[in-house]
């Protein structure tokens, strides 16, 4: 399990892999100058809930990643990810196996590229 710290102290707990394709589609936001929030759900067997985070250039954010070696990436997750972030909710952290059905269900991001999912954050822990 990898590591989003924010700020100083928020420590937040996620796999390795989701918390790679985060990284990249924060970064994708930030070089563009453009702030926005990130959600994720709390699974149950860690006591539930929803978490924002308000991410800007000002944020100061560290990623921790427990594995040695950079996973693959789906450049398909990385645009889901970004393309959720230009809604008012801000971007919505989902499962790999979420973003074909995001695609489909959306057709503004469909037109913009083929393919989607978004619900709760399997592998996501606050810490």
């Amino acid at each position: 399990m990898g590591t989003l710290t924010y700020g100083d102290v928020q420590r937040f707990e996620f796999e390795d892999r989701l918390l790679a394709h985060v990284k990249l589609a924060i970064v994708t936001k930030l070089l563009r100058h453009e702030s926005f929030l990130l959600n994720w759900t709390v699974p149950a067997e860690q006591g539930s809930g929803r978490v924002s985070l308000w991410i800007s250039r000002e944020t100061l954010l560290t990623f921790r990643f427990v594995g040695s070696r950079p996973p693959a990436i789906n450049v398909r997750w990385v645009e889901a990810l970004t393309l959720t972030s230009a809604r008012t909710g801000g971007m919505q952290l989902m499962a790999e196996d979420e973003i074909e059905a995001l695609f489909l269900s959306r057709p503004a991001f469909g037109a913009v590229q083929q393919g989607g999912g978004g619900g709760h954050t399997p592998g996501a822990r606050h810490g």
